[in-house]
């Protein structure tokens, strides 16, 4: 079973009906939430959610606690938190990387309970079948370490390094050809017996961010996966932007010179051609052969190797040239720098302001914070739980 749309699958339990349900599905997407919250995302009135979580508290599927607010209302008491609990259910993320997979596992509250990772010893690019099937042994060794049973599982959010379009192919078949002919979120969902929504590894990462890391909070975001591509996950008044087909940023293909040389994708001069981890690793080799990965190039890098610093800095200068437009265009209020490069942000960071200066608006420029991400490499695997939850669908930023 697959779901390929933008919709999540729906809440179910024998005990939870009616208001109960209205109320289960809005903790699920929107997290913990006061009763007064609760009142103004579904439109019924106090006495309603009250008497539905009544019903909830008592089937064990939410909790009320107490929050630790220093300030109290009106009537004396701190307001009361409600979530939904473990027993409610849980959601899965998957991120599936050149060279890894990442499994993550939490409750309908937002609380994460348990990850999963490892690396690959084949570029999952090329084989996206022996992948997949990691991916399913993965899942099933992550529920197994939570005692979890499948029934419990509500959704699973998939994520894969190409552009996905809204029926949930591959929208650039020149950039995963191997992948083209497949639905993955089909192919994974055959495989666990699980409703599986798929989504670029991108998008994931900016949800990961916006829920759990450095976009909290944060209406307008722009997430930078910096890897060996290169890829722009973009949440704009609170939502998810995934464009007409589905395939919004895709960061890496903006052409820096359209006589440049010809990328993957069959464009001239992309970013990715001097920013991405697969250029920045091949020109590092010629010094360094025995390098395999970016975190060794990044190594390298701080140890004060001249070579890998100006392969670096250079690649900041660049990325921030290709900021400038989307920063004119969108005016975003936070871009969050993830991915394996990102772990090199500190070394980029200064390069990428000043390109960043060259190219865009002053004002769009000291109105944007460009940070390094919270989660790190977790940030596409959360991002994933997000996508199961349903969270892709509402605003949280302006709830």
């Amino acid at each position: 079973m697959s779901t390929q749309g933008t919709e999540p699958n729906t809440f179910r339990h024998p005990r939870v009906v009616g208001n109960a349900l209205r109320i289960a599905e809005t903790l699920r997407a929107y997290g913990p939430r006061t009763r007064a919250e609760l009142v103004t995302l579904t439109g019924l009135s106090r006495p309603t959610v009250s008497s539905a979580l009544i019903d909830l508290i008592g089937a064990g599927m939410a909790s009320e606690t107490a929050t630790r607010s220093t300030t109290k209302p009106a009537g004396g008491r701190p307001p009361s938190v409600v979530r939904l609990t473990r027993e409610a259910g849980v959601a899965v993320g998957v991120d599936i990387g050149r060279r890894h997979v990442r499994v993550a596992v939490a409750d309908l509250g937002h609380t994460v309970l348990g990850e999963r990772a490892t690396r690959t010893t084949f570029e999952s690019d090329d084989r996206p079948i022996e992948v997949l099937s990691l991916a399913a042994t993965l899942i099933d060794q992550a529920l197994a370490d939570l005692a979890v049973r499948k029934s419990d599982v509500v959704g699973v959010g998939l994520g894969i390094p190409a552009p996905i379009t809204r029926d949930g192919t591959i929208g650039s078949p020149a950039l995963l050809p191997a992948w083209a002919p497949l639905r993955p979120s089909d192919e994974l969902a055959g495989r666990i017996d699980l409703p599986v929504r798929v989504e670029n590894d991108a998008n994931l990462g900016a949800l990961g961010e916006y829920v759990w890391g450095a976009g909290r909070g944060c209406a307008d975001l722009v997430y930078l996966k910096l890897a060996t591509g290169i890829g722009a996950g973009i949440v704009l008044d609170g939502r998810l932007y995934r464009g007409a087909a589905g395939t919004a940023g895709e960061f890496g293909h903006v052409a820096l010179d359209v006589r440049g040389p010809v990328c993957r994708c069959g464009n001239r001069g992309c970013v990715e051609l001097s920013a991405g981890g697969r250029a920045l690793l091949a020109h590092a080799r010629v010094v360094h052969p025995e390098l395999t990965d970016l975190a060794g190039l990044i190594r390298y890098a701080e140890a004060g190797d001249q070579g890998c610093r100006r392969l670096l800095i250079d690649a900041g200068t660049q990325l921030g040239f290709a900021l400038g437009s989307l920063v004119n265009l969108l005016n975003p209020q936070r871009i969050v720098l993830g991915g394996e490069l990102g772990a090199a942000a500190h070394l980029m960071h200064e390069p990428l302001h000043r390109g960043l200066a060259e190219t865009a608006m002053a004002a769009a420029v000291s109105a944007v914070d460009i940070v390094r991400t919270d989660l790190g490499t977790r940030a596409a695997a959360l991002g994933g739980v997000a996508l199961a939850l349903g969270i892709d669908t509402v605003a949280l930023a302006t709830a």
